[in-house]
């Protein structure tokens, strides 16, 4: 993965997550990258949603998957691509049993919104992080 020059705002990038082990080491290193001249909090809770967005696209979803990143004046949005479109993703809910779920709640969270979109044969799961420390 080449190193990208760090993300100018309205710009947007995507990566595609290897299929089979997720490499998700190699994907925050490439987004923190992308983002080095944000502050550390913003640049940490923009990693946190990532490796959980792309977490859940490998746990509960088939590929092949992806990763965008775009930079907004005041935001920055993360979207993850998955191709299984019958599974919605549901805040606090998981099929893999009770002591699960937890990974959107903590989106919610840290996003100042997050949701889904459908397209043919997949999905997106994104979320937007303030980039601006209150």
């Amino acid at each position: 993965m080449d190193t990208p020059e760090v993300l100018s705002t309205s710009a947007r990038t995507v990566h595609t997550l290897p299929e089979g082990e997720p490499d998700l080491a190699a994907m925050r290193v490439w987004i923190g990258t992308l983002l080095r001249d944000l502050s550390e909090d913003v640049r940490l809770d923009v990693l946190l949603v990532c490796t959980e967005l792309a977490s859940n696209a490998y746990e509960h979803a088939e590929g092949p998957r992806a990763v965008r990143v775009q930079r907004h004046t005041g935001f920055v949005r993360v979207e993850v691509d998955d191709h299984t479109p019958a599974e919605l993703p549901q805040l606090g809910k998981s099929r893999l049993g009770d002591s699960r779920g937890r990974g959107l709640t903590l989106i919610a969270k840290l996003s100042r919104c997050w949701g889904t979109r459908e397209f043919t044969g997949g999905k997106t799961i994104w979320a937007e992080i303030d980039s601006q420390v209150v």
